[in-house]
């Protein structure tokens, strides 16, 4: 069984960039452009990760997260926030936090040992 990875990102070419590198690692890939129902899709998804955009439209990112990480049904699933305009690596142990953080422009190696980090336990 495929392990699963969900995108959150309101950049269409970001989340086509990331489909293609990760389909062709071997993920299945579901994307969202928007938070809105992000925990039904969490929900019905099961992904083993969570890779999300810091900013999206009109929405904050790390409100996001917070809300995932205190939920008891979705605070087991790891978050990689994405950002080209944020450093996370001083709040990664904050109470909500992400659990890593990935800079824009990224290396692709760099992405998938990330990835690799916490979705093969």
């Amino acid at each position: 069984m495929k392990e699963k990875i969900l995108i959150l990102d309101d950049d269409k070419d970001i989340l086509e960039i990331l489909t293609i590198i990760l389909s062709e690692s071997g993920y299945e890939i579901k994307t969202l452009s928007c938070g809105d129902n992000i925990f039904e899709e969490l929900i019905q998804f099961e992904p083993n990760i969570l890779l999300m955009d810091i900013m999206i439209a009109d929405m904050d990112g790390l409100a996001i997260c917070r809300e995932i990480k205190e939920n008891a049904l979705t605070s087991s699933i790891p978050v990689i926030m994405i950002s080209a305009s944020h450093d996370l690596d001083k709040s990664l142990n904050l109470p909500g936090a992400p659990d890593d953080f990935l800079a824009k422009p990224f290396d692709i190696d760099f992405l998938l040992n990330k990835i690799e980090k916490y979705v093969k336990v």
